[in-house]
C-alpha cells in the first residue's frame, strides 16, 4: 500500500491537471496547500491511485474547515469503468447460486481504502455536473433497506437524479459504484 514516486508523480500530475481544469469544484482551494496534504499522507495516496487505475477520476470537491479534511469524490463522468458488474455487498455475493460477480462494490471498495458515496453525497456530485446519464452507482444502503435484502443505486436521466432499489445481489455491466476519500 506504497506508491513509488514515480507512481506519485504520475498521480499528482493527473490530480493536478484535473484540478485546474474543473476550478468550478473548489473555487477557494489552492492546488499547493492540496498537494502538501497529499505528501503528507502516503496512505491516502495509494486510495486516490486505487480510485485514478480503476477508472474514478478523482477530485476534491470539497473542503470541512472543522476538520481541516478535503474530500475526493470519483468524477468520471459514468460509474468508474473497472468498479462495474459487482453485486452490493459480501452476503449479496455469497447469496448468489449462480453466475456469481468476481466482487462486490463493499469489498472492492475496503480493499481501495475508500467509501461508498451515500445518497446525500450523490445528490451534491450532481450538483457539480450531469453524471452516470448511460450507468448507474450503488449507494451506501441504510442498514433498514439492506436488512430486507435490497440495496440503493443512482442515476442521473431526463435532466434528473434518481435515486431507485434492487436487490442486491443483483449486478449489470453498466452499475459500478462511486468513492469517496476524506484527506
Amino acid at each position: 500500500m506504497k506508491l513509488s514516486q514515480i507512481e506519485i508523480d504520475n498521480l499528482l500530475k493527473a490530480l493536478k491537471v484535473r484540478f485546474e481544469q474543473n476550478i468550478d469544484r473548489h473555487e477557494t482551494l489552492k492546488w499547493g496547500d492540496l498537494q502538501e496534504r497529499l505528501l503528507a499522507s502516503p496512505e491516502k495516496m495509494w486510495s486516490l491511485n486505487q480510485m485514478e487505475l480503476s477508472g474514478g477520476e478523482p477530485d476534491v470537491t470539497d473542503y470541512d474547515e472543522k476538520s481541516d479534511t478535503y474530500v475526493f469524490f470519483d468524477c468520471s463522468v459514468e460509474s468508474p469503468k473497472e468498479r462495474r458488474s459487482v453485486c452490493y455487498d459480501r452476503e449479496a455475493l455469497e447469496s448468489r447460486k449462480k453466475y456469481k460477480p468476481k466482487t462486490s462494490a463493499m469489498d472492492m471498495s475496503e480493499e481501495m481504502g475508500i467509501e461508498i458515496l451515500s445518497k446525500n453525497q450523490y445528490k451534491q456530485l450532481q450538483q457539480l455536473g450531469n453524471f452516470d446519464t448511460k450507468t448507474s452507482s450503488w449507494l451506501k444502503t441504510p442498514s433498514e433497506i439492506r436488512e430486507l435484502g435490497g440495496a440503493i443505486f443512482g442515476d442521473f436521466r431526463y435532466g434528473k437524479e434518481f435515486i431507485y432499489h434492487n436487490g442486491a445481489e443483483s449486478y449489470y455491466a453498466a452499475r459500478g459504484f462511486r468513492g469517496f476519500l476524506k484527506v
